[in-house]
């Protein structure tokens, strides 16, 4: 027996990286279809814009994209595996010849593990220097100008010239440049004295530099200018703080957005979020083995594939739903973010735990 356990345990880790990794290609190419359709909506009316320039862009995001729909891979990917064992008898084997389900179990939670852990380092990493590249092509090519609504939080500043509140439809360089950039700029009495539209802007010294600006006032016609400023008192950094997304943010600079936001006194609970369900979800991907091994393990030779995978999707859907519940009470500040991402791990943990002591040892 000693030499079987390792003997089993590298197959099983095998088995179920060839499926994760097909499963993964295949939902690459979903996402990349989906989102290659969704830019193509929203991007196809800018002048600048070209299918390949869309197809690059679709390209870019993808990662991040997978990075999100990873524990529903995961989950798809170890009921096929379990299922395909049971299929060809060999896990009926493998329990004949004294093999718990935890023993058999070991090698995917370990593979989940192994997944989560180069999810939160090299794939982040990656996404979000690609997720930033693709917004600096969004913004240096205007392709965010024909959007219908703002993409990024509306800022206000105050200088002795008025109040002016600001926003944009996307951004790049740390939130210093914008593209289809929205002003509104407000009198002594808190009324919109005028409003710019430009098709960029960019933060200098003391000021916002607009090309292509519409001027909008009361009673006024429009009026067209190449260039307009805006005096602003906002530093680079406070701009970074508040426009940029903690999704274009790597993990390992999550900790110094933290606490570079707090110190401007602004709320850092994407940031919070953003990290701790990072930290979480090799955790979560392990989990996610167990949800799969509740309707998986029971061996029946037909029908029971459409069974197992129905279970298994609404299984992860109901844990999808409660995640996004509970991520958004944090975000309101209901509950902290540490407990909204590691709450779903822990449920998912327990549940799956006990219907296999149940069912194996029960």
């Amino acid at each position: 027996m000693s030499f079987l356990v390792p003997t089993l345990s590298r197959y099983f880790f095998r088995r179920y990286m060839v499926t994760f990794v097909t499963y993964c290609l295949a939902v690459l190419f979903l996402i990349f279809l989906v989102d290659f359709n969704e830019s193509s909506r929203r991007l196809s009316a800018a002048v600048d814009y070209t299918v390949l320039t869309g197809l690059f862009i679709s390209m870019l995001r993808v990662p991040t994209v997978l990075q999100a729909v990873i524990p529903f891979v995961v989950l798809i990917a170890s009921i096929a595996t379990l299922l395909q064992l049971n299929r060809k008898y060999e896990l009926v084997v493998t329990r004949a010849a004294g093999v718990s389900a935890w023993q058999f179990l070991a090698p995917l939670v370990l593979a989940n593990l192994l997944i989560g852990a180069l999810s939160i380092t090299a794939l982040n990493t990656f996404a979000a220097n690609a997720l930033q590249f693709a917004e600096t092509i969004v913004v240096e090519r205007n392709l965010g100008v024909r959007q219908t609504s703002a993409a990024a939080p509306w800022l206000r500043q105050r200088t002795e010239a008025g109040d002016t509140v600001l926003g944009a439809r996307a951004t790049s360089e740390g939130g210093t440049r914008l593209s289809g950039a929205t002003f509104f700029l407000f009198d002594d009495e808190q009324r919109i004295r005028e409003r710019l539209e430009a098709e960029s802007a960019v933060l200098g010294d003391g000021v916002w530099e607009l090309t292509n600006v519409k001027r909008i006032r009361r009673s006024e016609p429009v009026e067209t200018l190449e260039t307009a400023t805006v005096p602003t008192n906002l530093k680079a950094e406070f701009v970074g703080e508040s426009l940029t997304s903690a999704e274009t943010v790597p993990f390992f600079e999550l900790g110094g957005k933290i606490a570079t936001a707090k110190s401007f006194g602004l709320p850092a609970t994407s940031y919070e979020m953003q990290f701790h369900r990072l930290v979480a979800q090799p955790a979560l991907l392990a989990a996610m083995t167990l949800i799969a091994a509740m309707v998986s393990l029971k061996f029946v030779r037909f029908g029971q594939s459409l069974t197992a995978i129905l279970g298994g999707i609404l299984a992860g859907f109901v844990l999808y739903v409660v995640s996004e519940l509970i991520q958004a009470f944090a975000n309101a500040g209901t509950i902290p973010p540490v407990v909204a991402a590691w709450l779903p791990v822990l449920v998912a943990s327990a549940l799956g735990t006990t219907v296999l002591l149940h069912k194996e040892d029960g």
